[in-house]
């Protein structure tokens, strides 16, 4: 595997990501992981998931939506955070770019959200349907894409654990909407952020699975 740190240019910011390639054999696709409230490419969880799907040969690109400036406002006001149609134009700005970046313009794009990131994942996929091979949440909140529910055409896995209950039955409605192919995954005796022993690596498992099973239909 390769990394680098990249900057991606959206919205009229550079944002900053980690991208890694597998060498010399190519990936099968690459995953775009949107981080969720509060936090940043570095995200453990988010890593532990993306070094998971890495070594079942995928690429993968975390990156932080948001600025250095526009976190330390967000800190504050917390709204940035919910901005969920800037921070979906701001990861189609990073479909496109993984488009044009040699390393990944032939491959398929893998959304993978967490919490607000999720609905973010949602609102890009609608508007990029050509580039996205699926979507997969992890204790997502795809309630608030808000219409763009109802327009996502690529298949969508939903990941919760079964003690967040609040998000449980917020994903259960939103899984009601969509109209593409869909699959909720529920992890038994995971809360919000599946800091239980063994529940993070059930989520990577069944991401890694539904990519294997996209791929393969694709």
């Amino acid at each position: 595997m390769i990394s680098r740190t990249v900057t991606v240019p959206a919205d009229g910011r550079d944002l900053v990501g980690d991208l890694t390639v597998l060498a010399p054999a190519p990936a099968r696709a690459v995953v775009l992981f949107a981080h969720g409230s509060g936090s940043s490419r570095h995200s453990p969880r988010n890593r532990e998931v993306a070094a998971g799907l890495g070594a079942a040969g995928l690429a993968t690109l975390l990156i932080d939506l948001l600025t250095e400036e526009e976190e330390r406002q967000d800190l504050v006001t917390a709204g940035l955070r919910f901005d969920i149609p800037l921070l979906g134009r701001r990861l189609a700005a990073a479909i496109d770019w993984l488009g044009a970046e040699p390393a990944t313009r032939d491959l398929p794009v893998v959304l993978f959200g967490a919490s607000t990131g999720a609905a973010a994942a949602l609102v890009a996929a609608a508007g990029r349907p050509g580039r996205v091979l699926t979507v997969v949440s992890r204790g997502g909140r795809p309630d608030l894409a808000g219409d763009a529910l109802d327009a996502v055409r690529v298949p969508v896995l939903l990941v919760v654990g079964g003690r967040d209950h609040r998000v449980l039955g917020l994903n259960r409605e939103a899984a009601r909407r969509l109209h593409a192919p869909h699959r909720l995954h529920v992890v038994p005796g995971a809360t919000h952020l599946f800091e239980e022993p063994g529940t993070l690596d059930r989520v990577t498992d069944a991401a890694r699975q539904w990519c294997e099973e996209q791929l393969a239909a694709r």
